[in-house]
């Protein structure tokens, strides 16, 4: 029990003090985030490049290359965008006849959206860009690294969403 107390009062030892204030460089959550946007920014232009979409096209294809056919309210919650943003974006995907439009057979005033030959053909393109991009970011870590990597993601993920529900049930009191 004592050698598990030992690397938490190390780590809190190492965050600056409340009364210090730290450079939000040095922070990890912006650490994260200067990651996050990098390897964004190299893929949306890879996006671009190969299959000629943007990053809103790119997640639309992603999402519906993993869940065929899905309603355009299904889709926005998969991707975490708004409804009217989605609609603009699928008008291009499939005016470029990436995206196939039809009527739901269950319900006649819903539209459900799936990659046509064409958008299926792109999703394999941007699949196998994605892979080859997670191994050269990996390429410096063997196999133990990566797995301890990994399981900090999941961990830092976990928090993050604590994080997140408490904001929000913080956000949702009423105030005093």
């Amino acid at each position: 029990m004592e050698q598990k107390s030992k690397p938490a009062r190390r780590a809190r030892a190492s965050l600056p003090e409340p009364d210090q204030l730290a450079p939000v460089t040095a922070m990890v959550s912006s650490r994260l985030m200067v990651l996050a946007n990098l390897l964004k920014r190299g893929a949306i232009l890879r996006y671009r490049r190969t299959a000629g979409l943007s990053s809103v096209e790119f997640g639309l294809v992603a999402s519906l290359g993993r869940n065929p056919p899905m309603s355009v309210i299904q889709l926005a919650q998969a991707v975490g965008m708004d409804k009217g943003q989605i609609s603009r974006a699928l008008a291009g995907l499939v005016e470029r006849k990436l995206v196939a439009r039809q009527v739901n057979p269950l319900d006649n005033r819903e539209v459900l959206v799936s990659l046509s030959r064409t958008g299926i053909a792109a999703h394999e393109i941007l699949l196998a860009g994605a892979i080859e991009r997670t191994r050269s970011l990996l390429e410096d870590f063997d196999e133990g690294e990566l797995s301890i990597l990994l399981d900090q993601i999941d961990r830092l993920t976990r928090n993050a969403k604590k994080m997140l529900a408490e904001e929000k049930a913080e956000d949702e009191s009423p105030r005093k």
